[in-house]
């Protein structure tokens, strides 16, 4: 029996359809999202209702289970939120080892971020797997959360876990546009927001982490971590690409530090008004990073691995969006 966490959120779903298409029996989680009818009727599945910071509920929902992907977890760059998320992802995180651990399981991947490795910023070297977390300006709480988390992975590695850590970029794809993960930023090219900054960071498909994930389980690699992205793209390139998709106007004007401080700002009046801001502190600063990852350990494990064209998923996902609201109206 394969258990995944966070089995109905953004990359979780994509990977419970591809599990279900592999003939996989699958035990589902889920907290406060339930599952769509699709996803609930996807063949193989079982879904169960948890609360991964209850020890009774994780050592419940854990009997019978040999595989884990542990996908669960709060993201979120809204400063009422950091609290939240320091608390959750760790001790969730931690749950899930605790019994991955006494109970025996064959193997675990932890599906964390490149946020984990950390962010000079500084665009001066390439950050890879042997990255050492370190203070960075750059650094979100949803970051040292991720960070958090995986020193619990290394610690149940060390009690005899045979786990995986997989660290993927920014993830791109089909998902809930108004949720405020990484699918909603396509809203902000949609909306012809006239902003661009010159930061880079890696990006990926989320249906390639989901085709990804299983065949690290069933390697005989452990106690590893991957970077898993399709290569580094600066922010303006992303949602030039967005935008043209969109057929909407593209970024035109540079935004330099004091502008993004401004918007991030003004963001907070928003707040007061019940919304949650598309630019926050966190992320106009992630923004400007020039952060390069260096993603040849995952391709040098699997050469025969190929990543989705990043301006292939951007269409898709603009097709996806344009035809989601069509069916709204």
């Amino acid at each position: 029996m394969i258990l995944v966490t966070g089995a109905s959120g953004f990359l979780g779903q994509h990977l419970m359809r591809e599990l279900s298409a592999r003939g996989e029996k699958v035990r589902a989680l889920y907290h406060n999202n339930p599952p769509t009818t699709q996803l609930s009727s996807l063949p193989g599945t079982e879904w169960c209702k948890a609360d991964l910071l209850d020890i009774f509920d994780v050592e419940e929902v854990m009997r019978g289970v040999t595989h884990v992907y542990h996908c669960a977890a709060l993201v979120s760059f809204q400063k009422d939120m950091e609290e939240r998320m320091l608390h959750f992802n760790p001790e969730s995180t931690t749950n899930i080892v605790n019994q991955a651990v006494e109970q025996g399981i064959t193997k675990m991947v932890y599906v964390s971020s490149i946020a984990a490795l950390g962010r000079p910023g500084d665009g001066k070297k390439e950050i890879s797997e042997e990255e050492q977390w370190g203070e960075s300006k750059y650094n979100s709480a949803y970051a040292l959360s991720k960070y958090m988390a995986e020193t619990e992975v290394w610690r149940g590695i060390g009690e005899g876990l045979n786990a995986v850590i997989v660290n993927p970029g920014i993830i791109l794809g089909e998902g809930d546009w108004e949720g405020g993960g990484s699918p909603g930023l396509i809203k902000i090219a949609w909306n012809e927001f006239p902003f661009y900054t010159r930061g880079v960071n890696a990006w990926v498909d989320v249906l390639d982490v989901a085709r990804v994930l299983p065949i690290l389980m069933d390697g005989d690699n452990e106690a590893e971590r991957y970077i898993v992205s399709e290569g580094n793209h600066s922010y303006q390139e992303i949602f030039t690409l967005m935008a043209n998709s969109l057929e909407k106007k593209p970024p035109r004007i540079y935004a330099n530090s004091l502008i993004t401080g401004l918007v991030w700002r003004f963001g907070q009046i928003q707040k007061l008004f019940g919304k949650n801001p598309a630019i926050t502190k966190e992320t106009a600063n992630t923004a400007h990073a020039l952060s390069i990852y260096n993603n040849a350990k995952l391709l040098q494990l699997l050469p025969d691995f190929q990543y989705s064209p990043i301006a292939q998923t951007i269409e898709r996902m603009a097709t996806r969006f344009i035809s989601d609201r069509k069916g709204i109206k």
